[in-house]
């Protein structure tokens, strides 16, 4: 008989980095219930990953939806952040940022898929962040364009540097970017002062647009919180199983 409550599998690493400045990053790989390395998995990287499983649910929420048949299983990559500086790396004009992007586009996804079966095609991967989070992780899609293509962004953090950086990009028909923002979140203040994240994140959208990315987005009633977030991560990863 099937187990009722078939079990994850949460493994912790150290990926080692000749780009950061502290030499390496502890990461946490969840592998879905049903685990088999005789397959290979779509594969979602999320930024504060500490948090997206602890606060986001999202791998409760993957394994529930994969348990109904509403999406593909995952295995899902948590990558720890020091939130001393996480705007320095997050933050496109942040003076780790540069270092950060190259870590995790050279180092920590080949690491990753060198020792789990993961699908390594841009399709099968999406980049899933909040706020700062949501911003690094557009970012990524920007600069690796070959690398990534699927993007989550939960009240992402588009500030000038990061709107600049869309603004610069070329065409972004390729990209397919999932974004939501609370419309209680028009003055929010961060460590570098007080944002509209409604305002950031429709100019974002307009600019993405204007390329010619694919972006879903939604508004509604939210705060800058978890508990708004946690309740779009489903629809984000259902829009993922759509893009595969």
């Amino acid at each position: 008989m099937a187990e009722a409550h078939p079990k994850r599998i949460v493994k912790k690493e150290t990926v080692p980095s000749r780009l950061l400045p502290d030499g390496s990053r502890n990461i946490r790989v969840v592998l879905p219930p049903g685990f088999s390395e005789l397959r290979e998995y779509p594969v979602v990287y999320c930024q504060d990953g500490e948090d997206f499983f602890n606060f986001g649910r999202i791998a409760t929420i993957a394994a529930q939806l994969a348990a109904e048949g509403e999406i593909e299983p995952l295995v899902i990559v948590g990558v720890d952040v020091d939130k001393s500086v996480r705007t320095r790396e997050y933050a496109p004009d942040g003076d780790r940022n540069a270092r950060y992007v190259a870590f995790f586009a050279e180092e920590l996804v080949p690491y990753v898929a060198a020792r789990y079966p993961v699908r390594t095609d841009p399709e099968s991967i999406l980049l899933a962040g909040c706020s700062l989070g949501g911003a690094v992780s557009l970012q990524l899609a920007l600069a690796r364009p070959r690398q990534f293509v699927n993007v989550m962004s939960l009240s992402g953090a588009f500030d000038p540097s990061s709107r600049a950086a869309i603004a610069a990009a070329g065409d972004l028909s390729h990209l397919n970017v999932y974004m939501t923002v609370g419309l209680g979140e028009t003055a929010f203040r961060t460590d570098r002062g007080v944002f509209d994240f409604v305002a950031m994140n429709r100019e974002a959208r307009r600019l993405l647009e204007e390329r010619g990315a694919l972006v879903e987005y939604l508004e509604r009633e939210g705060e800058h919180l978890w508990g708004y977030w946690q309740q779009d991560v489903p629809g984000g990863l259902r829009w993922f199983a759509g893009m595969e």
